[in-house]
């Protein structure tokens, strides 16, 4: 049988096709109660068991090398760390003009916010970048976001914004860590077959994305904070996201190819650098805010639905790119003159 192939007249791209209609059935059908609880879940198993493919799939080695890159790993710290804020901190002139104090403050928190793990590694995946590094700089993110974030946010919003989450860190240990190194052990067993079958990495890679979209949309509705911002208001908020993803995308993908990376590196640090979790962001606005939580997060819902919307495109597009020749080195190049030089002589 042939496979079925989205039609070419089609303007959108399939994946996106899908990530929309998973909001627009999270907006008509979002989950509650019982539901809500088991999309939780099955959103939760799916990502530890995205991390576990990774694990049989990725050698030690390879892990090890994407551990040891630590120039791209101080690249995507800084840039969700100390460029992010400090574009949230220019965007404080558009208040009240452009955004409600409440929506710039929710703003100012996505720029402090580590960056996302599974879809990262997921769009580095499929635009064939450097996957073991994609890893370590979003685990890394993760588990440093669990300190910078909150001390940012004391800085940066006021208030006594809370220290250490517990929580947080086993909560990352169990759904990440423990995953990857559960793979890693049980690679040995079923690595070949994890490589042999890389659409296996696809699907669950999509799926796995699909799930957090429905459950994080289903959570808005559900608490109805959409209904707590105006029209006007929102447009505008989208506009600057929208411009603050832009800034993000270029600077990451420019910014490190005049720190003269590799294509490979290049994408990992675009899609790990340019990215904010909502994972880790909904739990810490839960003790940053209290009870204006939900609309805090509103800047941060809608960044997230927008950045996996993009990257979803540029990583497609990145899949298609040539395959980057290796570069020539001085000595090499000098060794190639000197014995075209040598051959013309002898002739």
């Amino acid at each position: 049988m042939k496979r079925l192939k989205w039609p070419s007249w089609m303007p959108i791209d399939p994946y996106i096709a899908l990530l929309l209609g998973t909001v627009g059935l999270a907006a008509l059908l979002p989950a509650r109660g019982t539901a809500a609880e088991v999309a939780s879940g099955a959103s939760t198993a799916a990502i530890a068991f995205l991390f576990f493919l990774y694990g049989a799939r990725l050698s030690t080695r390879e892990a090890l090398d994407g551990l040891k890159h630590w120039r791209l790993h101080v690249t995507v710290l800084a840039c969700t760390f100390v460029i992010f804020p400090l574009l949230g901190l220019a965007a404080r002139g558009l208040e009240p003009v452009f955004l409600s104090h409440s929506l710039y403050t929710g703003l100012l928190f996505l720029t402090l916010v580590p960056s996302t793990i599974q879809s990262s590694i997921a769009f580095t995946s499929m635009a064939r970048g450097n996957v073991p590094a994609a890893i370590c700089a979003g685990s890394f993110s993760s588990l440093a976001g669990i300190v910078i974030t909150p001390l940012l946010a004391a800085a940066l919003l006021g208030g006594g914004a809370g220290g250490f989450s517990a929580d947080s860190l086993v909560k990352i240990v169990l759904q990440l860590l423990v995953p990857f190194l559960a793979g890693q052990l049980a690679r040995r067993w079923i690595g070949g077959f994890i490589t042999r079958h890389k659409r296996i990495l696809g699907l669950v890679d999509r799926g796995s994305i699909l799930l957090v979209v429905y459950v994080a949309f289903s959570e808005g509705m559900v608490r109805g904070i959409w209904s707590q911002v105006s029209p006007l208001r929102l447009g505008g908020l989208l506009v600057v996201e929208a411009v603050l993803l832009a800034v993000m995308l270029l600077l990451t993908w420019y910014g490190a190819k005049a720190l003269r990376f590799g294509r490979a590196d290049r994408i990992a640090i675009q899609f790990a650098g340019s990215k904010k979790s909502l994972a880790s962001g909904l739990p810490m606005a839960s003790v940053l805010f209290g009870p204006e939580a939900s609309l805090a997060v509103l800047p941060l819902m809608l960044f997230h639905q927008m950045q996996l919307m993009v990257c979803a495109v540029i990583a497609k597009r990145r899949a298609k790119d040539p395959v980057e020749k290796p570069a020539v080195t001085e000595r090499q190049d000098e060794a190639i003159r000197t014995a075209v030089g040598t051959g013309t002589r002898s002739a």
